[in-house]
């Protein structure tokens, strides 16, 4: 079956044969990490259920007016449940909604489609108000929910659903994928396929972000240049770092992942490990410090960076002194690259 998907050929398997067989489940759970594709997915499932000229069972035609309206998410039978942008998770009044909704018959096709993302971050209340409708939803109706980890939900959400786990893909596959689909260029592809982790989703939502590439050289550049930095400088560093939080708290947390993702490579590289490096465009700077870092430092500057990163999504912290506590303990390092 090709349902356009790059990669989890397994799953596409899995649910075309469920629809050929008439075996479809009532709930679906797609988990793994942002960026994999499980809402691609999903959506996939909903027009390979709903396809009005399907090739064969199980097969969506992507062309006809039920395809062209899922992918675009805009058909009358495909409910998407999401957070508001000035909220954070879903909420109870979403959920009663969707209630209603569902317990009216689809207006055109076969299956009426209840698209949940990110259910991780629903409200506590939520899941409760959910079970019933897990339970036994109305005829033709069918619940999508998508998540980062199943651990993550109630265990009687997850018992309700027929669960997908997502994973990752090597980055050469992910690479070939871009070069392939999308006709990305070979080396971009590969610096794609690398940096987003072998997620495909983000890494095509990288190439389509040019910015989002410059900002993380910026980023990079600013990390490097701090393990050459006087006191006074990591001082200044951590005082704007401060003002840009004030203007997006989200921003710093980002670059500190970013810091991560190089320093993970350094520790790769210190103890000999063949795995290929995150940051393929970065491996003269990775090879560099892992030079002048044993194994035990580079361990212990990288549990410095996971914990200040804790830090700041998990508790109310003063973020300037975090991230004068954190530039002060790293190594400190004059690099040539």
């Amino acid at each position: 079956m090709d349902w356009k998907l790059l990669g989890h050929a397994w799953a596409v398997d899995l649910l075309s044969q469920q629809i050929a067989s008439e075996q479809v489940r009532h709930a679906y759970l797609f988990t793994g990490p942002r960026g994999v594709g499980r809402q691609r997915l999903a959506l996939r499932l909903a027009q390979a259920l709903n396809c009005t000229n399907p090739p064969e069972p199980g097969q969506p035609c992507f062309s006809c007016s039920t395809c062209t309206r899922i992918e675009r998410m805009q058909h009358p039978d495909l409910i998407i449940v999401q957070a508001e942008e000035e909220s954070k998770g879903l909420k109870i009044e979403q959920i009663r909604e969707m209630q209603r909704s569902l317990a009216l018959a689809p207006y055109e096709a076969r299956y009426k489609i209840a698209l949940f993302l990110n259910f991780q971050e629903a409200h506590p209340s939520v899941p409760n108000a959910m079970l019933k409708t897990l339970e036994e939803p109305p005829p033709r109706v069918i619940l999508m929910l998508t998540a980062d980890d199943p651990d993550n939900l109630l265990a009687t959400i997850t018992s309700r659903c027929e669960v997908l786990r997502l994973r990752p893909l090597p980055p050469e596959t992910v690479a070939a994928g871009l070069q392939n689909l999308w006709g990305i260029p070979a080396e971009q592809a590969d610096l794609l396929a690398h940096i987003s982790g072998g997620l495909p989703i983000a890494a095509v939502d990288l190439n389509a972000a040019p910015e989002a590439l410059e900002r993380r050289n910026h980023w990079l550049e600013d990390f490097c240049n701090l393990l050459a930095a006087s006191r006074v400088d990591k001082f200044a560093f951590a005082a704007r770092a401060a003002r840009i939080a004030k203007e997006d708290k989200e921003v710093i947390p980002l670059e500190l992942q970013t810091w991560i993702s190089l320093w993970r490579d350094v520790v790769q590289s210190t103890a000999g490990s063949s795995v290929p490096l995150v940051n393929t465009d970065w491996s003269a700077q990775v090879k560099e410090i892992a030079a002048h870092v044993g194994f035990t430092q580079a361990c212990q500057t990288l549990t410095l960076l996971d914990d200040t990163l804790n830090r700041l999504e998990r508790s109310n912290i003063n973020l300037q002194l975090a991230m004068e506590a954190m530039l002060l303990e790293f190594p400190h390092l004059q690099l040539r690259n």
